[in-house]
This record gives C-alpha cells, sequence and structure tokens, in this order.
C-alpha cells in the first residue's frame, strides 16, 4: 500500500508553492522596515500675484532679469553677477519696502536664478519672488 502511494506522489509532480510565497512576504516586509526615506530639499519660492498690475510692481518692486544669455540687467542696465548685492542694497535703501522679484529667461541658468536670490537675501531682503517673462 505505501508503495502505491509513493508511486502516485511522484507521479502527480505538483509544486507546494505555499512555503516560497510565505519567504516573499517576509522579505518584502522587511525592505519596507528597513528602506531609508529622504526627504528632498527644495527652496521656497514665491510667486507674485497674477492680479496685481505689472506695471505697479515695477514701480514698487526690485526687478533682477536674467537674459537668454545669462546676462544680468537691473532697471535695463547690464549688472555683473558681483554687483546684484550692492545694487539690490541701494535700491533696498531707497525703498525699503520694496520685494526682489527675479524674472529669469526660460534658457537661462537655473544658477544664476540662484545667485541673485541669494545676493537679494545676504543685502537684507527675504521678500524675493520669481516671475516668468
Amino acid at each position: 500500500m505505501r508503495r502505491v502511494l509513493k508511486k502516485q506522489q511522484e507521479e502527480s509532480g505538483e509544486i507546494d508553492l505555499t512555503p516560497m510565497l510565505d519567504v516573499v512576504f517576509i522579505m518584502l516586509i522587511f525592505f519596507i522596515v528597513t528602506a531609508t526615506f529622504v526627504k528632498e530639499k527644495g527652496l521656497d519660492v514665491n510667486s507674485p500675484d497674477k492680479n496685481q498690475n505689472q506695471k505697479d510692481a515695477d514701480k514698487q518692486s526690485i526687478v533682477v532679469q536674467v537674459t537668454k544669455n545669462n546676462r544680468i540687467k537691473i532697471r535695463g542696465r547690464d549688472i555683473d553677477i558681483r554687483a546684484v548685492r550692492a545694487n539690490v542694497e541701494r535700491l533696498h535703501a531707497e525703498n525699503p519696502e520694496a520685494p526682489v522679484v527675479v524674472q529669469p529667461h526660460p534658457d537661462s541658468e537655473t544658477d544664476y536664478m540662484i545667485r541673485i536670490m541669494d545676493a537679494a537675501r545676504q543685502a537684507g531682503v527675504y521678500n524675493v519672488s520669481i516671475a516668468g517673462t
């Protein structure tokens, strides 16, 4: 009788997958628990209201433009990146309420925009916004 049962088990050829699924679920739980979650760093960006009149904003704010060729302009004058802080300080002294608005060209490098924002903060202006061109 035992030989018959043993022969039938060998012929059926079924594989029990339950232990393999248990191992997979245990590994999945292990990897989820041991995974480290990284918080991405970012910039705080304040964009101006679209309802605000652009001409009034130009009179009230310090507008720093970055052109396609990464040239920086303040009030129509070309400025070196090293002189941005001094110009922002001067314009901020004239109008202490004025925020700094950075207008980067879509083809300009992001590095220039970040350096302008840093220079504005070093000049004592913490209300820095980014506006599209």
